[in-house]
Order: C-alpha cells, then sequence, then structure tokens
C-alpha cells in the first residue's frame, strides 16, 4: 500500500503508529471531473493545515484527541486525469484498511472518490446502508456523456448497494431526472438537514452504514470554498450536530469531499472541514488503552 501513497503534512493530533490505531486518514487530491470551479485536488492538504487552529479537546463530545490513536497516512498518488485507474487506486487502499481491521476516513477531492470506497466496503459489508449529506442529488445517469462523475456518484453506488438504502440529506439542485427518481428509489430529504436526521437515525440502528458528506450540504454563507456552491444550505452549527446524531449508529466508513480551497479566502470552509473530521475521529475512532 506505501506505494500508492506519499505523506504530505499530518492532522493535528495523528501519531505515528498505523498497527495501534483504529482509524486512517486518507487524502484523495482527485478533481478529474469537476463540472463547475476546479481545485478540491488542493482540499486535503489544506484541511490538514488549519487543523493546528483547533483544540484537540471537543467539548460536545467531553473527549480529546491526545486520547485517542490514529493515523493519517498522506494522500493517495493519483496518474492525473485517469478516472477509472484513480478509482482503482482508492479502492486498494480502502480494500488495505479494511482487511487490517481500520475504519477509513477520506479527504476529497471531488464527491466521484466515494464510489471507490463503498465499491470497497459494501464487499465487506453487503447489507451496507449509504447516508449522503449533499446540496446535490448527484444521480443523473450521465453527465457530458461519462457515466462516472461527480454529476453521477451516487447513481452509481445505487447500483452497488441499492437505491433503497441510500438516504440523502440538504438536496436542494437536481434535475427533473434526478429528482424523479430519488423520490421513486431512494430517501430524499429535500433541503432540511437535522430534522429528517433523528426520525432516521432510530431507524438505522444495528445496520452498517457509510457516511459521505459533501461541504457544499452547508451554506456557502458558512462554507463558500467549494466547486458548487448552492445557497439555502444549513448553517456549520447544523451540520456538526447532525454529524453527532451518527454517534448512535454503526459508521464503518466515511468520506468528506469538495473542499476547493482557492475559493475559501478566509479558510472558513476547511476550518468546518477540520472539525468535521476531529469530531469523526473522537466518535468513530478508537480511545488509547490506559
Amino acid at each position: 500500500m506505501k506505494q500508492l501513497l506519499e505523506r504530505c503534512g499530518r492532522f493535528i493530533g495523528a501519531g505515528d503508529d498505523y498497527e495501534g490505531s483504529g482509524l486512517v486518514l486518507v487524502g484523495v487530491p482527485m478533481d478529474f471531473t469537476v463540472s463547475f470551479r476546479p481545485g478540491t485536488r488542493s482540499g486535503p492538504r489544506r484541511i490538514r493545515e488549519v487543523s493546528v487552529g483547533l483544540e484537540e479537546y471537543s467539548p460536545a463530545l467531553d473527549l480529546d484527541l491526545r486520547d485517542y490513536r490514529f493515523y493519517d497516512a498522506g494522500d493517495v498518488v493519483l496518474p492525473f486525469g485517469h478516472v477509472q485507474e484513480s478509482l482503482r487506486r482508492v479502492e486498494a487502499v480502502v480494500s488495505r484498511l479494511l482487511d487490517d481491521g481500520k475504519f477509513s476516513l477520506l479527504l476529497g477531492g471531488e464527491h466521484l472518490i466515494s464510489l471507490g470506497a463503498v465499491r470497497q466496503v459494501a464487499v465487506k459489508y453487503p447489507s451496507l446502508v449509504v447516508l449522503h449529506f449533499d446540496a446535490h442529488a448527484d444521480l443523473r445517469e450521465e453527465y457530458l456523456g461519462k457515466d462516472l462523475s461527480h454529476a453521477t456518484v451516487m447513481r452509481r453506488v445505487s447500483e452497488i448497494v441499492g437505491a433503497e438504502n441510500i438516504y440523502q440529506f440538504g438536496i436542494r439542485s437536481g434535475t427533473g431526472e434526478e429528482f424523479a427518481f430519488a423520490r421513486k428509489y431512494t430517501h430524499m430529504f429535500p433541503n432540511e438537514v437535522l430534522a429528517p436526521l433523528q426520525e432516521v437515525v432510530p431507524r438505522l440502528q444495528g445496520r452498517p452504514v457509510y457516511v459521505t458528506l459533501d461541504i457544499d450540504v452547508v451554506d456557502p454563507a458558512f462554507a463558500p470554498g467549494t466547486g458548487t456552491p448552492e445557497p439555502g444550505g444549513c448553517t456549520s452549527a447544523e451540520i456538526v450536530a447532525a454529524l453527532h446524531l451518527l454517534r448512535e449508529l454503526n459508521v464503518v466508513g466515511m468520506d468528506l469531499v469538495e473542499v476547493c480551497p482557492v475559493y475559501d479566502q478566509s479558510d472558513r470552509t476547511a476550518i468546518l472541514a477540520a472539525k468535521l473530521v476531529r469530531e469523526s475521529v473522537l466518535m468513530f475512532g478508537r480511545p488509547c488503552r490506559r
């Protein structure tokens, strides 16, 4: 696996003990199919860089990164412009992490990276549920003649886990065909995040869950640094609260995607992403033994 990764900074609190870590961060600096504003390939690096501005302690969870053992593996080395090979490499890394008993937390990068992760997580967990937080439905059959795109990623995921096992929150953009598909097949909750999630969580107890969080689910007033901003989203406080609800579920993998630093002059988007990563490590990682 080492030949597929390169070290490029470290998230706050990450240690050097891969073997003893229950959770592994992996950056996927890919933005080959972005349809509007490119630049998300720089997302993983910037999230790491701004993480030093956070405290290790989370008041909301009353937990501290210094009491956790997790590992930052660096970024997947990607062949520029080669979508299929890039997804294959993501799959190879996630497969190895699963074999080693690790929780994988991917940092994007464009949303298509989720497909590589879900392909492997679904092999280990055949009854997988996917929770999708996003401004966009991402359910197109194809986009500009291509079936692999950040605009088609959830349609491809539906072919793996079954559309009935996809729950979509905060969606407020898409084609009429996408919304018709969602009404018929997936569980979509347009515009809202927190209230419908509170209703869904009890129904998913015991199921293996994969979480994919596109930062543009948050309103661009709070998270402007993304490739396709869409007004009308949730607040930063609401997405943090929504993430905390997932502590009740059997979350077996996660990604956080679409942070685009070039449009994030204040770093508020990257800092929000870093906070979401910190909270995720504390919820889904493994405390050190005392």
